[in-house]
């Protein structure tokens, strides 16, 4: 069989036209319900969601306030507040939420894995039709990279989290949007059309980094599958007329902070080709190589778009949830590369193969979630950690009753990305958002804050806080195990005797896990 045909060249010959079919439901089910698995599990061993959305949440109530106008800025972060030029749409949706009586902390526990698991029907679907050769092989190969994408910790990370109220619905669209480019590109079916320009209109409004992986997405697959004029022409239409239909936004932002806003911001969190340059410089980690072995199996066996789509998400993005999610189909063929590679013998009919592969993917599926869910609670888990906890919440809760609303805090930890949304009070110190100020406002604050967060002394805190002209009126002081940008830190209480040495800082709140204090002027 040849490579074009192992890619599914003529897969819409034996595929429903449909997307789903009756067949698929125990196929797909079997793919929905390890997802629900891993996400209950999260939510199981997560009291409170893991990473910050306290930003997303202070948006929310600002576009509330406004009467659901776009706000200029959003306060609270940083004495100035950050320029709001974040796509709005899922911004929106919160605050819908936030209308209707969801809470600070349970939209974000309860949302993202909802999305996430949404997410697995297009990544069935799109390893079904990429994948297959017939449509009972097909079928199975869909489920395998649908079990992949739901048992990946890296994916989870970043989709199940609290940041996934914006990532994961993007994730969701992009995923759809590959699945309609696929037939649009490599099937000729103009009737996807629509499909890609309203995926890419809403991944336009939801998230840039996605609408950049959804772009380079129908790019590849223009060039792997169609390179005609009548497929650049859908492809324009889809690019172009996605960023029309969202134009409202973007105008209006650019209108209001200048078009330097969107390049400043595209200059921070790795940039275009952050993959590459992060190879580069800091080398790739094992883990990344999985996927990248996989594509180079595919490359060797005649496969080229599959292979494509992922280097071209290894090295273009520096967030490798990109390259595991391509790399979850990139691994199903390999395995159908290895497994035509093997002699099964006469007597084996297809029929049996496909049992053997059915008890496989049972088995990974059980290794895969039994793991996540010793990821996801163990002591050290680096995976979903979580940035408050009671302590944070009744500090947070008293800031809010015992000090003046124009108070100023220091907040040291990452329950500082939480801590204008609970304790409605601004922080000083604070790398989110700032991204729309430019790079250097963006790596001046995410220094300050990460060399501030882990200080032993005074001297050191009143050293990093002055980079970013801090003039606090209190001091937030985690103590005990906290985290400082996911990772974990163990506060020794040195820094706690360093300012009650120098006179000039007084606890007025403290708990097992917070102290505040009330700083003293000169």
């Amino acid at each position: 069989m040849s490579p074009r045909s192992r890619l599914g060249a003529t897969a819409r010959d034996r595929l429903p036209a449909a997307p789903l079919s009756r067949a698929d439901a125990p196929w797909l089910g079997g793919a929905l319900l390890v997802g629900v698995a891993a996400a209950v599990l999260y939510l199981a061993l997560n009291p409170y969601p893991a990473y910050g959305a306290g930003l997303y949440t202070v948006v929310a109530d600002e576009i509330r306030a406004a009467g659901y106008a776009l706000p200029a800025t959003i306060p609270h972060y940083t004495a100035e507040g950050v320029p709001f030029a974040y796509p709005p749409l899922a911004f929106y949706g919160l605050a819908l939420a936030r209308d209707l009586g969801a809470g600070t902390f349970a939209t974000a526990r309860f949302v993202p894995p909802a999305f996430v698991v949404a997410a697995l029907m297009p990544a069935y679907l799109l390893g079904r039709d990429l994948l297959g050769r017939d449509v009972v092989d097909g079928r199975l190969r869909g489920a395998a990279a649908g079990l992949l994408v739901a048992c990946n910790p890296q994916i989870l990370e970043w989709h199940v989290s609290a940041g996934g109220l914006v990532r994961a619905p993007a994730f969701l669209v992009s995923l759809v949007g590959a699945y309609a480019g696929l037939r649009l590109f490599r099937d000729r079916e103009s009737g996807w059309l629509p499909v890609g320009l309203a995926g890419f209109a809403l991944v336009v409004l939801t998230h840039p980094t996605y609408a950049l992986f959804y772009a380079t997405t129908y790019v590849v697959f223009w060039l792997g599958y169609d390179r005609t004029l009548r497929g650049l022409a859908r492809g324009a239409v889809v690019g172009f007329g996605g960023l029309a239909l969202a134009a409202p936004w973007w105008a209006t932002v650019a209108s209001v902070h200048g078009p330097a806003v969107f390049l400043g911001a595209a200059g921070t969190h790795g940039g275009v080709g952050g993959g590459l340059v992060s190879a580069l410089v800091d080398g790739m980690s094992p883990w990344s190589a999985v996927p990248l072995l996989a594509g180079g199996v595919l490359l060797v066996a005649g496969w080229r778009v599959l292979p494509a789509w992922l280097f071209v998400s290894e090295l273009l993005f520096e967030q490798p949830r990109f390259a595991y999610t391509v790399g979850a189909f990139a691994l199903v063929g390999a395995a159908i590369v290895a497994v035509d590679r093997v002699s099964w013998g006469r007597a084996t009919d297809a029929e049996a193969r496909r049992r053997v592969a059915v008890a496989a993917l049972v088995v990974v599926a059980s290794v895969g979630v039994g793991a996540l869910g010793y990821e996801f609670g163990g002591p050290t888990d680096d995976t979903t950690p979580a940035f408050v906890d009671d302590d944070d919440v009744e500090a947070m809760a008293w800031a809010a009753r015992e000090t003046p609303d124009d108070a100023a805090f220091v907040a040291l930890g990452d329950a500082a990305e939480w801590f204008p949304a609970v304790a409605d009070r601004t922080i000083l110190v604070a790398p989110w958002g700032v991204e729309w100020r430019g790079p250097a406002d963006y790596q001046r604050h995410l220094h300050a804050f990460e060399n501030a967060s882990t200080c032993e002394s005074a001297a050191c805190l009143a050293e990093w806080t002055a980079t970013v002209d801090a003039d606090p009126d209190y001091l937030y002081v985690p103590r005990g195990e906290y985290t400082v940008r996911g990772d974990r830190y163990a506060a020794s209480g040195a820094l706690e005797r360093s300012l009650a040495a120098t006179g000039r800082y007084d606890p007025v709140f403290e708990n097992e896990g917070v102290v505040v204090y009330r700083v003293h002027e000169g």
